[in-house]
């Protein structure tokens, strides 16, 4: 079988839209979802990210890429193409790793709608016809180029775009004599190796991927994002899941404001601070304690009710007034003779940055509640429907309760 190589190509700057390919969709970074496609083939051998960016390298390797090297600055920039970035990646695995790919499915992160089935349809395709030097992705262009004109070309009158044979006014013709026209989608392109490596991103002989339009869906601002998960949940696309050992999870540690409360504050005739904590919190947080997964709470706050809702449930790992979280979670597990990668970390804001990334780096679960602040959300490997104090902690305590339940009843 030919060496076939998935490359996500995901880089750290973005423009149009900041932190672009950690964006999140349905809960999963926009990157996700170009992984899941390669890796749910059959016949891709490797899946690798290119990224200049660590955050996006750590949330590569998370849902299975592979991370052999970070991208050179020079290959990172706004105007770089497709092709050196590539070149790159077909050389350093050869020269680094002895490793040669025969072709090259490229799968951009800013197409995450895919149907099941897509990559190995594509690969198949080339491997069928020996004499095509690339497989690329189409649908019926959205407008007809035939009736497009070029403007400001030195003189006060505009020209058309494209000439018909035959037919000296194209423009002035009804659709259905014209051409079909098709435009190329970023949901897949697949190219043999040794094209790429002469200098070309596709050579001459170029396949068609016909597909339906509804899939092609582009992510360039805010409002994409939304459409793009309104597509994979009504057409059953390709989804990501995580990796993360949940079965193997025995410690969840806990923000307070955001996480386990909405974030609002009350305050009595006094001027005590009252704060509104989820009922369904609490039974998820004794649900997970029945199973032996411990329960810790660490915020920054000093606050006599939450000091209240913490004896009512029986934490005894809680640590208020802090105002450096990781260390404490660091000293938290070696007492539990515990790593990183069995703990489950929920948090909404930026004083649980250092602790989600340091959670998720070691393959532990890294969540964030639905309305959590970006900065939190981005470090998030899971990113829950339900904001916080409003059913988010129950949320992923059923999640770890089912995973531990499932490897239970394998056991028997």
């Amino acid at each position: 079988m030919p060496n076939i190589l998935a490359i996500i190509p995901a880089r750290g700057g973005s423009k149009g839209l900041p932190g672009k390919n950690l964006r999140r969709v349905l809960g999963h970074p926009l990157l996700a979802y170009s992984i899941a496609a390669a890796k749910s083939s059959r016949l891709v051998t490797r899946t690798i990210c290119s990224t200049d960016d660590a955050t996006i390298a750590a949330a590569a390797r998370q849902y299975g890429a592979e991370t052999p090297f970070m991208r050179p600055a020079e290959l990172a920039g706004d105007e770089t193409l497709d092709l050196p970035v590539f070149q790159h990646a077909l050389a350093w695995l050869e020269q680094q790793e002895k490793w040669r790919a025969d072709s090259v499915v490229q799968l951009r992160p800013t197409s995450p709608v895919r149907p099941p089935g897509l990559v190995d349809q594509a690969v198949q395709m080339l491997v069928d016809d020996p004499a095509a030097t690339a497989v690329r992705a189409v649908c019926p262009a959205p407008a007809n180029p035939f009736k497009m004109w070029r403007v400001d070309l030195g003189g006060p009158y505009m020209r058309n775009l494209l000439d018909v044979p035959g037919n000296p006014e194209p423009y002035n013709s009804p659709r259905q004599v014209l051409p079909q026209a098709w435009w190329q989608t970023g949901l897949i392109d697949v190219a043999r190796a040794e094209v790429i490596r002469a200098g070309s991103m596709t050579g001459s002989r170029i396949l068609p991927l016909r597909h339906d339009s509804k899939w092609a869906i582009d992510i360039d601002d805010a409002e994409a994002l939304q459409r793009a998960a309104e597509a994979i949940t009504a057409l059953a696309a390709v989804t990501p899941s995580v990796r993360v050992d949940l079965a193997g999870i025995r410690l969840l540690v806990l923000d307070v404001d955001g996480t386990l409360t909405p974030g609002t504050m009350y305050y009595g005739e006094k001027g005590e601070a009252l704060k509104r904590f989820d009922t369904r919190d609490g039974h998820g947080l004794g649900n997970v304690r029945a199973r032996g997964i411990e329960v810790a709470v660490i915020t920054r706050e000093k606050s006599a009710a939450t000091a209240a809702r913490m004896r009512k449930l029986g934490i005894k790992h809680f640590f208020e007034g802090v105002l450096d979280k990781l260390p404490v979670l660091r000293d938290l597990t070696a007492q539990l003779g515990l790593a990183l990668n069995q703990v489950a970390y929920v948090g909404d804001d930026e004083g649980d940055v250092a602790c989600l990334q340091a959670v998720r780096e070691a393959g532990g679960l890294s969540c964030a509640p639905g309305d959590a602040h970006p900065t939190a959300q981005a470090c998030a490997v899971l990113l829950t429907q339900k904001g916080g104090g409003r059913g988010a902690v129950r949320e992923v305590c059923d999640g770890l309760c089912q995973a531990r339940d499932a490897a239970a009843n394998k056991v028997k």
